[in-house]
């Protein structure tokens, strides 16, 4: 972890590695850095980095730990002194590449000693996660739970089998785990050389179809054939009168707290070797949880359920000492949700779009903000600051542009100015408000399945003047990151 890089005010860009232009770990990765650091930014959000499924959310991917081999730079990968590939790194190559890439590194003995390394100490994960894949790819990418019975039971003569028949193609998936965090960690490293620190997410549930639930389903609500029983979700609000049924398992919190939270230890251990600090989506839910029965469709007669966050977090504190999180505690929220975030010390998050609705008390607007808190103009889940203002009603625009009291009305920087110049520790601006992008730059819209989590930005796009602009504006909000790398 980073955390000395951070000062007291400091201020970042939500851009997730899909977004930009080669959408891997390459050299626009490497520019998006120097971007940051020639603006003064100091804090670079990403979005879970794990492999996703059909409809690519990063949300409800195929490991709690792995990595997405798509974000495998091919290019980094062939300029490797022991490959050295000379031909096409088209992305229709992919699959070839890799596998010429772990052909070629049995070869280099120093390589094979780190991939052995790295094998054994992510051995707790990777090993499920290699076999996991190998099987889905199998079973034509049938989720676990539809397999052959003594394979969706684990049974372990039949998976001793299964090694012995695919140990290559085993390995090969444990190879590019080796190589994603190899760019990965290279990456962060040079974020940190340009005091850039590095914004993870992890979504506090995770897939049915998953190889963390295949692996353990004794920590997860399902039957003895790994069917769910009861799943997650939100109730009812303003947003849907149905609720949110989001299908992921629940936990089984006693039998997680039985053995003193191992499998929560080792998950957060991954994310903070991954990432500088942690954004936890919908932290509530270690408060208490929106248990709905399997038989429901929609939301409406799930029920509370009481979740140890408390005991969960006192050992996490205990194993790490310091927790470098972000809680997101965006909707239902009660004073025992608060109470949980605040005696850990965790910033909470205020969406600005969400503050304009006449209450002079919303703790959204900028003068109720905290200076423990982390301040987002929006997030990958809403609309783009431009796309939500001129998708105002005339009078609601005047009530926005009266609060911020300007008089020369330019969305999207007067409430990115907002957000500089409120109280708040961190402001993290998605890069979509950057570029002054109407709706077409959204990235999800919550409830839906088609055309989400695409948008990427082109270079082309970055206006001459643009890191001078941010500069000067972080600088008269006091929040240039102490590193000057212009």
């Amino acid at each position: 972890m980073n955390d000395g890089t951070l000062q007291k005010r400091c201020a970042g860009v939500l851009l997730h590695i899909t977004s930009l232009p080669n959408r891997d770990l390459g050299a626009d990765a490497y520019k998006f850095i120097d971007f940051l650091a020639q603006s003064g930014m100091s804090l670079w959000q990403i979005l879970p980095l794990g492999p996703t499924q059909g409809n690519l959310s990063p949300y409800q991917c195929l490991s709690a730990h792995a990595g997405n081999p798509k974000l495998i730079s091919l290019q980094d990968l062939a300029n490797e002194p022991w490959f050295n590939f000379k031909q096409s790194t088209s992305s229709r190559n992919r699959k070839k590449i890799l596998k010429l890439a772990y052909q070629a590194s049995s070869q280099d003995k120093k390589l094979q000693k780190n991939f052995l390394s790295f094998c054994n100490e992510h051995a707790f994960w990777l090993e499920d996660y290699a076999i996991f894949s190998i099987l889905l790819g199998i079973h034509g990418n049938k989720p676990w739970f539809k397999w052959p019975k003594r394979l969706r039971n684990r049974d372990s003569k039949y998976l001793k089998e299964i090694e012995l028949e695919f140990a290559t193609r085993i390995d090969q998936v444990r190879f590019e785990q080796f190589i994603f965090f190899q760019q990965w960690l290279k990456l962060k490293a040079y974020a940190h050389q340009n005091g850039v620190s590095i914004i993870g997410d992890m979504p506090i549930f995770i897939a049915h179809n998953c190889s963390d639930v295949w692996a353990h389903p004794e920590y997860f609500t399902l039957d003895k054939d790994g069917q769910l029983t009861s799943v997650a979700g939100v109730p009812p609000d303003s947003f849907s009168k149905v609720g949110q049924r989001w299908g992921n398992p629940l936990y089984r919190w006693n039998r997680m707290k039985a053995d003193g939270f191992q499998w929560w230890i080792q998950r957060i251990g991954i994310q903070f070797k991954l990432h500088d600090i942690v954004r936890i989506d919908h932290f509530r839910g270690f408060e208490s949880y929106w248990e709905i029965p399997v038989t429901y469709k929609t939301a409406i007669k799930g029920h509370w359920v009481t979740a140890p966050g408390k005991s969960l977090f006192k050992a996490l504190k205990s194993y790490y000492g310091t927790l470098p999180i972000i809680a997101e505690d965006l909707g239902y929220i009660t004073p025992e949700v608060e109470a949980l975030r605040d005696q850990f010390y965790l910033p909470g998050m205020r969406i600005l779009q969400f503050a304009f609705d006449g209450n002079p008390n919303n703790s959204y607007l900028p003068a109720n903000h905290i200076e423990n808190c982390a301040v987002y103009t929006g997030t990958h889940d809403n609309d783009t600051t431009l796309g939500w203002f001129n998708r105002l009603p005339k009078k609601k625009q005047q009530i926005v542009y009266k609060y911020l009291g300007i008089s020369k009305k330019s969305m999207p920087w007067d409430l990115i100015q907002s957000g500089l110049n409120s109280i708040a520790q961190y402001i993290i601006i998605p890069m979509q408000d950057i570029l002054e992008l109407d709706t077409e730059g959204r990235m999800n819209t919550p409830g839906t399945i088609r055309g989400n989590w695409r948008w990427y930005f082109n270079w082309q796009q970055i206006k001459s003047g643009l890191q001078e602009k941010l500069y000067g504006l972080l600088a008269y909000s006091n929040r240039l990151q102490t590193t000057d790398k212009r």
